[in-house]
C-alpha cells in the first residue's frame, strides 16, 4: 500500500495498469489522460514500423497542418511593422474533444489549406512584382547614369573641338581622336563606336573589368558608377549593392564577347538608345511604370497584412489544438487492437495513489464523448522495474534536478535529493562564507521569487533562465552563506564586533606586539581580534582545514548510513552485516579517529601545557608506518599507542570482511537452494530460473492478460563474477575513503581563496580611496570611481565567478563523495503524456 502523502524520501509507488478503451471514446480518453499528466503509455506494437501503425495517415495530415502553421508564424513575424500574436489565454478555446471534435479538426484543416493557398498566391505575386520593381529600378539607374556619361562626354567633345579649331598643335589631334568618337558621330578615325550597358554586383566589378581587358586586349572604353541604394531581394530579403557600367567598343564580335562575359558573371544588360530624346522618353516611361508597380505592391501588402492579421488572431489556438491532436494520435499508435472485444488495449505506468483519479478521468472522458460505454482499468502484477517518479514542487524541483543530472534513482531507493535541500547550500556556503556576499545573493534570489509570476509570464533571457529556475536553491545558498559569514566573522573582508573580544591590543606599543587576553570568549564565530594579526592567515588555515575534514567525515558517514534503509526496503539484510558494518568500522577506525583527535586537540589549552601540540597528519601517517610507537613529545593522550593499534587491526580485519563474506554467503545460499532439488521448466535449477509451479502460474496469468511480461533476464549463478565484483567494490571503497576525505579539503581551499580575494579587492579599491588625502572634490570623485570598481568586482568576480566555482565544487562533493557511497542510480524517469509540456518542447 502506498502512503497517503507524497514524500521525497523514496520515489512514488508505481502500478502497471491496463485499459480497455472502446473505439468511440479512445480519442477523448487519451486527451483526458494527457490533461491529467500522470500516465505513461507503453508501446504494445514494438514490431511495427511507424509506417505500419494504424494512425500514421492521420499524423501525416496533422504534420502538414503543423507545417502550415509554422509557415504562417514565419510570415507574421517577418512583417514590418510587426504584427502581434495574441497569447493562448486571450484566444477563444478550440474544440478538441467531444462528438464534434473530429469535424472541427477537418474544418480547421480545410481552413488552413485555404489560407495557405491565398497566401501562396499573394506571395508569388508579391515576389514577381518585387523582381519587376527591381528590374525597373535598375533600368532607371542605368538610364540616369548613361545619360550623365553622355552629357559629360558631349561637353568634353565640344571643348576639344574648339581647341582643335583654334590651334595648330598636332598632339591635340590625338586627344580629339581619343575623346571625340561619340556614338552616332564619325570620329577622326573614320568609324563609329557602339556600347553595351547594364548592372553588375559591386563585388564582381574588379574581376569583370580585368576579364574584359584581357579578352578584348584593351580594345574598349569602359566607365562605371556605384548605385547608392541597395537592391533588396523580395524572396530572401538579402541586400545587394550594384554598379552601372557602360562599355564602348567597335565591331559586333567585340560586343558579343562583352555581352557573354557580363551575363556569365551575373550582370544584367539593358538596351539603351544613344539618342538623348529616346533616352528621356524611356526614363519617363520607366518612372511611370515604377509608380504603378509601387501602387500595386502597396495595395497587395495591405491585403496580405489583413489576411495575416486574421490568421494571427487564432494562430495560438490552432497551434495548440494541432499539437494536442498530434500527441493523442502518437499515443493511439502505441495501443493494440483486441479483435475479440473490438476495443483498443493500452498499458502503462501510473502512480498507485492516482489510480482513483484516473478512473474518474475515464468517466469524464465517457461523458465528454457522449457515450455510455466507459474505458475499463485493471491493475496488473508484473516483474518489470517501474519508472522512477518524485513529486516535486517549485521549491524542491531545483534540488531534485541536481541529483537527476547525476543519474535517475533506482525505483524506491532512498532519494538523496531530499537531503541535498540542506547539505548542498550548506557545503556551498562553507566555501562562499561572507555576510555581505550572502546578502547580495539572497536579495537577488528573493527578488526573483517575489516577482516570479511576472517573470514567468513575460519570459526571461536564455542566459538568465538557469538562475531563475534555481531561484529557491540560490536563496538557500545565500541564507547559509550569511550564517557561515557570521561563523567566519567576515563581511566584505571586514569583521564585526558584536560581542566582547577575547583579545585586546596594548596601546602605544612598538615592534612586535602580542595581544593580551581579556578573559572573555567571543560568543559566536571567529573572534574579530584575529583580523589584521600577522598570524591570522596561519590560524585560519589550520582552523578551516580541520573543519573541512570534520564536515567531510560527517557527510560521508551520513551517506554510508543511507545504505541501511535501502537494504531493509529491498530485503537485502545480508548487505547490512556484509558491507555496511565493515565499511563503517573501516572508515571510522581511521578518519573517525582523526576527527576525534582534532576535536580533542582543540579542547586543550596548549599555552598551559608542558608539551607542544602534535601534528595530526604525521600522527596518522606513523599510525600505519610504526604501529604502537609514539615519538616522545608527540603523544596526544594517554594510551594512544594501544588505541591506534586496535583501530588499525579493526581496519585490517574489515578488508577481508568486505571482500569474502558476501560472496561466501551467496555461494552458500545457492548451494542450499540447489540441494533442495528444485528444477525450472527448462531444466535449469531453481537458483537459475523460476520454479515449475511458478512458471506455469505465470503462463496461465499471461494468457488472461493479468501479468505483464518480465523484461528482466535471470542470469545463472557465477561465483567468479561475484568475486570479481566484490573485489572491485572493496578496493574502490578502501581507496575512496582516503581520496574522498582529501577531496573535502576543497572546502578549506575555496573558503580561504574567497576571503583573500575579497580582502585584496578591498585593499586595491576602497582602501586606497578612503586613505586619499587630496581635496574634497577630488577625493569624492576618486571615492566614487573606486566604489564603482569595487562593486563591479564584487558582483562579477566574487559573487558570480566565485559563486559558480563553489557551486561546481559542492556539486562534485554530492555526486562523487556522497552519492558514490549509497546511490545506485539505475532507474529510468517517469515520462507521462502531458499537454502541460507541449509549449516547453516547442521552445526547445
Amino acid at each position: 500500500m502506498s502512503s497517503n502523502y507524497p514524500s521525497l524520501f523514496r520515489s512514488e509507488e508505481m502500478s502497471l495498469v491496463q485499459l480497455y478503451i472502446p473505439s468511440e471514446v479512445a480519442h477523448d480518453t487519451i486527451s483526458e489522460l494527457a490533461e491529467m499528466g500522470n500516465f505513461q503509455f507503453k508501446d504494445l506494437n514494438p514490431s511495427l514500423t511507424s509506417f505500419q501503425r494504424p494512425f500514421t495517415p492521420r499524423l501525416r495530415r496533422l504534420a502538414e497542418s503543423s507545417r502550415r502553421l509554422r509557415l504562417f508564424r514565419s510570415q507574421i513575424t517577418g512583417l514590418s511593422p510587426t504584427l502581434g500574436i495574441p497569447p493562448l489565454a486571450a484566444v477563444p478555446p478550440f474544440t478538441t474533444v467531444g462528438p464534434r471534435a473530429q469535424n472541427a479538426y477537418d474544418e480547421l484543416e480545410d481552413k488552413l489549406k485555404e489560407h495557405e493557398r491565398r497566401l501562396t498566391d499573394m506571395n508569388k505575386s508579391w515576389e514577381e512584382l518585387g523582381k519587376r520593381k527591381s528590374e525597373l529600378e535598375e533600368k532607371r539607374w542605368v538610364l540616369r547614369e548613361t545619360a550623365g556619361f553622355f552629357n559629360e562626354a558631349e561637353h568634353r567633345h565640344t571643348e576639344i573641338r574648339t581647341s582643335f579649331d583654334e590651334g595648330d598643335n598636332a598632339p591635340l589631334l590625338e586627344h580629339a581622336a581619343e575623346y571625340g568618337n561619340l556614338p552616332g558621330e564619325t570620329g577622326l578615325s573614320g568609324f563609329d563606336l557602339e556600347f553595351v550597358s547594364g548592372t553588375i554586383e559591386r563585388s564582381r566589378m574588379p574581376t569583370f573589368e580585368r576579364i574584359l581587358w584581357r579578352v578584348l586586349r584593351g580594345n574598349l572604353y569602359m566607365n562605371y558608377s556605384e548605385i547608392e541604394e541597395p537592391f533588396v531581394d523580395p524572396t530572401s530579403g538579402k541586400e545587394t549593392h550594384k554598379d552601372v557600367f557602360i562599355i564602348f567598343a567597335h565591331g559586333e564580335d567585340l560586343l558579343a564577347k562583352i555581352r557573354k562575359v557580363a551575363e556569365s558573371m551575373g550582370g544584367t544588360l539593358y538596351n539603351i538608345d544613344s539618342s538623348q530624346d529616346k533616352r528621356s522618353d524611356a526614363l519617363r516611361e520607366v518612372s511611370a511604370r515604377l509608380e504603378d508597380v509601387d501602387t500595386v505592391l502597396y495595395n497587395m501588402g495591405q491585403t496580405r497584412r489583413v489576411e495575416l492579421s486574421k490568421i494571427a488572431e487564432q494562430l495560438e489556438a490552432w497551434s495548440d489544438a494541432v499539437r494536442r491532436e498530434e500527441e493523442i494520435f502518437k499515443s493511439l499508435n502505441l495501443l493494440s487492437y483486441d479483435q475479440t472485444r473490438k476495443t483498443l488495449v493500452a498499458e502503462g505506468w501510473c502512480p498507485s495513489r492516482d489510480i482513483t483519479a484516473i478512473q474518474l478521468g475515464l468517466r469524464r472522458a465517457m461523458d465528454t464523448a457522449g457515450t455510455s460505454v466507459p474505458a475499463i482499468l485493471s491493475e496488473l502484477r508484473t516483474h518489470q522495474t517501474p519508472p522512477t517518479f518524485h513529486r516535486t514542487n517549485k521549491f524542491t524541483e531545483g534540488f531534485q534536478t541536481l541529483i537527476d543530472s547525476y543519474g535517475i534513482a533506482t525505483y524506491q531507493e532512498v532519494n538523496p535529493g531530499l537531503f541535498a535541500v540542506i547539505t548542498f547550500p550548506f557545503l556551498f556556503a562553507v566555501m562562499f562564507g561572507d555576510i555581505g556576499h550572502g546578502i547580495l545573493m539572497f536579495l537577488t534570489a528573493a527578488a526573483m521569487i517575489f516577482w516570479e509570476k511576472q517573470i514567468a509570464k513575460n519570459g526571461v533571457n536564455e542566459n538568465l533562465e538557469t538562475f531563475f529556475f534555481g531561484r529557491y536553491l540560490i536563496v538557500l545558498m545565500g541564507t547559509f552563506s550569511i550564517y557561515t559569514g557570521f561563523m567566519y566573522n567576515d563581511i566584505f573582508s571586514k569583521s564585526l564586533h558584536i560581542f566582547n573580544s577575547a583579545w585586546e591590543w596594548p596601546h602605544n606599543a612598538t615592534g612586535l606586539v602580542e595581544a593580551i587576553p581579556t578573559g572573555h570568549r567571543y560568543a559566536m564565530g571567529m573572534d574579530p581580534g584575529w583580523h589584521g594579526a600577522d598570524n591570522a592567515l596561519i590560524f585560519n588555515n589550520s582552523y578551516k582545514m580541520k573543519l573541512s575534514i570534520i564536515l567531510g567525515v560527517i557527510h560521508m558517514t551520513f551517506a554510508i548510513s543511507l545504505q541501511v534503509p535501502n537494504h531493509i526496503h529491498f530485503k537485502k539484510y545480508m548487505n547490512i552485516y556484509a558491507e555496511f558494518i565493515p565499511q563503517m568500522l573501516f572508515f571510522h577506525s581511521i578518519f573517525g579517529y582523526l576527527v576525534i583527535c582534532i576535536i580533542y586537540k582543540w579542547s586543550i589549552d596548549w599555552s598551559q601545557s608542558s608539551t607542544s601540540p602534535p601534528g595530526l597528519l604525521n600522527m596518522l601517517i606513523y599510525m600505519f608506518l610504526s604501529p604502537g610507537t609514539i615519538e616522545p613529545g608527540t603523544q596526544l593522550f594517554a594510551g594512544q599507542a594501544f588505541i591506534q593499534v586496535v583501530l588499525l587491526l579493526i581496519a585490517l580485519v574489515c578488508v577481508p570482511w568486505m571482500l569474502a563474506l558476501k560472496p561466501y554467503l551467496l555461494w552458500k545460499e545457492h548451494n542450499r537452494i540447489k540441494g533442495q532439488g528444485y528444477h525450472g521448466l527448462t531444466g535449469q535449477e531453481n537458483g537459475e530460473g523460476h520454479s515449475t509451479t511458478e512458471h506455469l502460474d505465470e503462463e496461465e496469468e499471461e494468457v488472461g492478460m493479468a501479468v505483464a511480461e518480465s523484461t528482466d533476464e535471470d542470469h545463472p549463478f557465477e561465483m567468479s563474477d561475484i568475486v570479481v565484483h566484490q573485489v572491485i567494490h572493496t578496493i574502490e571503497f578502501c581507496l575512496g575513503c582516503i581520496s574522498n576525505t582529501a577531496s573535502y579539503l576543497r572546502l578549506w581551499a575555496l573558503s580561504l581563496a574567497h576571503a583573500q580575494l575579497s580582502e585584496v579587492l578591498w585593499q586595491m579599491t576602497l582602501d586606497l580611496a578612503l586613505q586619499y588625502e587630496g581635496g574634497v572634490i577630488a577625493g569624492g570623485l576618486f571615492l566614487f570611481v573606486m566604489f564603482a570598481v569595487w562593486f563591479a568586482g564584487t558582483i562579477c568576480i566574487l559573487c558570480v565567478m566565485e559563486g559558480l566555482s563553489a557551486f561546481l565544487h559542492a556539486l562534485r562533493l554530492h555526486w562523487v563523495e556522497a552519492n558514490g557511497k549509497h546511490y545506485m542510480a539505475g532507474g529510468y524517469p517517469f515520462t507521462p503524456l502531458s499537454f502541460a509540456t507541449l509549449g516547453e518542447e516547442d521552445e526547445q
